[in-house]
């Protein structure tokens, strides 16, 4: 086996930029500070819809690569070099918004066999051993049907990974406590006149918020915002970044930019206090 530097984490989301929305604070600092961080996405949004006027010709298929192309900027902002598609490019499309027809493709990432699915992302823990994954709650953070289908791709991938010789320590949901996100709203509705977006959106916008009390982890990243913030800018066909810690998203709803990343242990032994490290707990080394 190649040599693995001793702490590993494994992120599994749904479409390119998820990723440094959700977690661009934390996979830079844990790849600055020398942690092995493995990114897996399900597909490649090819339904996602596009900000740039000069990019809407992009759809489908061209769009899938163009977004291809914005996750390895992205990735190289973030100092990432391990990461993947689900089964290769193409395996899994976009299955757009919940109820829509597009649901009903049989390539889509929705219509996937879980099991089958959840082998392939199994193969990769197997290989990358992580002591740490993370990735949606049960629906997804907000609802989207490949949020929820990675959800349960990764919670079984985890099991296939035991049954095969690698149980994971931990295992995290991505989370934001309720009383940060409502903070971070006051600040925009008094930053908003000074930004370049029009409308705010509001914290039930925001996927994964929580009431405080579930928070077990608070991941400081707030050295890493220049980085979290140029990833999610590489997503050009996807998010607008502000000079200050703002986006938006296709829906013009500007909302806060997070650089302190928050989650909740699901498996492994839950901390008696909140938590500031995902490793915390954890025996690091090279894998026997």
């Amino acid at each position: 086996m190649t040599e693995l530097p001793e702490r590993r984490l494994m992120l599994v989301h749904a479409h390119p930029d998820d990723e440094s929305i959700n977690n661009g604070a934390t996979m830079a600092r844990h790849a600055a500070e020398g942690g092995h961080v493995t990114l897996v996405t399900c597909t490649l949004g090819e339904r996602g819809e596009v900000i740039p006027p000069e990019l809407r010709h992009l759809s489908g298929a061209a769009l899938g690569g163009h977004r291809l192309g914005e996750l390895r900027e992205a990735m190289a902002a973030l100092g990432v070099t391990d990461f993947r598609l689900l089964g290769g490019a193409g395996r899994y499309s976009d299955s757009g918004m919940m109820g829509l027809p597009d649901n009903d493709d049989p390539g889509c990432f929705w219509q996937a066999d879980v099991d089958q699915a959840a082998g392939l992302l199994a193969d990769v823990i197997l290989e990358v051993r992580p002591q740490v994954l993370v990735t949606y709650d049960d629906n997804g953070g907000y609802g989207h049907p490949d949020h929820i289908q990675a959800h349960r791709v990764a919670m079984r991938a985890v099991e296939l990974a035991a049954a095969r010789g690698w149980d994971v320590p931990k295992v995290y949901w991505n989370r934001v406590p309720r009383s940060v996100a409502e903070d971070a709203f006051a600040r925009l509705e008094r930053d908003l006149p000074e930004l370049p977006f029009d409308k705010s959106a509001s914290v039930g916008d925001v996927p994964g918020v929580v009431d405080d009390e579930r928070i077990t982890t608070a991941v400081d990243g707030t050295a890493y915002a220049g980085a979290k913030a140029a990833a999610m800018r590489a997503h050009a066909t996807q998010i607008t970044v502000a000079d200050q810690p703002y986006f938006v998203l296709s829906n013009e709803l500007a909302q806060p930019l997070f650089t302190t990343e928050y989650y909740e242990l699901v498996r492994g032994e839950r901390p008696a206090g909140r938590e500031d490290d995902l490793f915390a707990g954890v025996t690091t080394g090279e894998p026997s």
